[in-house]
């Protein structure tokens, strides 16, 4: 029937090969009768009809010829043993490498799903980022939010710290790179965003790399402090932004290497992007007089350099 309808000229190249792929997709299994009779059903509607609506045809016709479908190559199929590896790439970036179980997989991507949704517009302009660095910011949320947890082990009976270390003279002209443990180099802006509410211990290297002062966490905003920012910024108090308190962190508004202080007039929530965005951009943000967060976007965004509120909270 396919021949005939394509020697008259009745159906095209396309609808040919879209035919052909579903007949070949038919088991042995199923009678003559039924292949003949599916196939000119096939036919009949590629004489007015396109690929794409042939293929979506063959799929119902293969769902009814075979609704059982193939049958499993293995009766007892290999139980899928998790694993992950933690990759340092030739470049320097870091990544992980992961093969996990359905229920892991079906947990972690449904976990995920909803932070990985694009950001609400902002004066017009959508969310930039890709689906993959949705994600990816999504899985840093994530990890944060994992980590902070009080059911998760510590280390001597302490919360999990981080060591960052920088010469004297870099951590005065803020120039350089900074050490993470368990990482290795980083920026000395990278050192900055971790060091804004994080638990860090700060380690000052004198020249020849020997310590001269390993101090306690002294950044890290404390449970009081995390509960009058929930209030008073209710999320990430980035204009527009409608990001959670659970997704932020506190950022220090005048760095703590500038000397800022640790106290609520000196501290904003903001979300991952955000506050990369306000340690990479000319973005700046300030606590006005009446105790609330305001930001002024750089100038070829924004000439009039007014300030703006998030007014996506409710603040009580």
């Amino acid at each position: 029937m396919t021949a005939e309808a394509a020697a008259e000229g009745a159906i095209g190249g396309g609808q040919i090969d879209a035919i052909i792929r579903t007949l070949a997709r038919i088991p042995s299994t199923v009678p003559e009768e039924d292949m003949r009779s599916g196939e000119k059903i096939l036919v009949d509607l590629a004489r007015h009809a396109g690929p794409r609506q042939i293929a979506r045809a063959g799929r119902r016709l293969l769902d009814k010829l075979d609704p059982d479908g193939k049958e499993p190559r293995n009766e007892d199929p290999k139980d899928v043993r998790p694993e992950l590896r933690f990759i340092k790439h030739r470049d320097g970036t870091l990544g992980l490498k992961a093969t996990l179980d359905l229920e892991t997989y079906a947990r972690l991507k449904s976990d995920l799903d909803p932070m990985a949704k694009p950001h609400k517009a902002i004066d017009g302009v959508r969310d930039s980022r890709t689906q993959d660095e949705r994600y990816g910011d999504a899985f840093t949320d994530y990890v944060r939010l994992k980590t902070t947890s009080r059911n998760l082990p510590g280390q001597a009976g302490e919360a999990t710290h981080i060591l960052v270390t920088m010469s004297y003279e870099d951590l005065i002209n803020d120039l350089g790179e900074a050490h993470l443990d368990l990482v290795g180099p980083i920026s000395a802006t990278d050192a900055r965003i971790l060091a804004c509410d994080a638990r860090i211990r700060p380690g000052v290297l004198g020249t020849a790399g020997e310590p001269l002062d390993i101090g306690r966490s002294k950044r890290t905003v404390s449970l009081a402090q995390k509960y009058a920012l929930t209030i008073r910024d209710g999320g990430c108090a980035f204009p527009g932004c409608d990001m959670p308190v659970p997704r932020c962190t506190a950022h220090h508004i005048v760095f703590w290497r500038h000397h800022g202080e640790t106290k609520i007039d000196n501290l904003v929530l903001l979300c991952t992007k955000h506050h990369r965005l306000i340690h990479h951009s000319e973005w700046k943000v300030q606590i006005a007089q009446d105790g609330l967060p305001e930001f002024t976007p750089p100038s070829y965004l924004d000439p009039s350099g007014e300030p703006r509120r998030n007014t996506m909270h409710l603040r009580t």
